[in-house]
């Protein structure tokens, strides 16, 4: 699925509700909960807190889709092409960090 048509499955969805999408500032904020939600998987997953033993299994998937959505809903709210606000992060990343980080040789690279 291409970005712009995420953004559309979303907006598809939220446009049945006529309370629409929430406003920014709550955007923010559920972002974080799903950040939260997130971030304790990976801990019980790779960190130094397993799970208890009654607690369900997590889906550090589910959960960054959890973010994408959100992020979604944010990027329609304020009516943000995420694929053009992804396109010019990768350019920065890509001019200003070409060098800051050190590159894999590729088999038929030499020196």
């Amino acid at each position: 699925m291409e970005i712009d048509e995420l953004q559309q499955r979303v907006h598809e969805y939220i446009s049945q509700f006529e309370e629409g999408y929430f406003s920014p500032m709550t955007l923010v904020v559920r972002l974080s909960e799903e950040l939260g939600e997130l971030a304790r998987e990976i801990n019980h997953t790779y960190g130094e807190k397993p799970k208890k033993p009654e607690e369900a299994p997590g889906n550090i998937a589910l959960e960054l889709g959890d973010l994408l959505f959100v992020i979604a809903c944010m990027a329609n709210r304020l009516d943000i092409r995420l694929d053009n606000a992804f396109r010019d992060v990768m350019l920065k990343f890509e001019t200003r960090d070409a060098c800051r980080w050190t590159k894999i040789s590729g088999p038929d690279e030499t020196g």
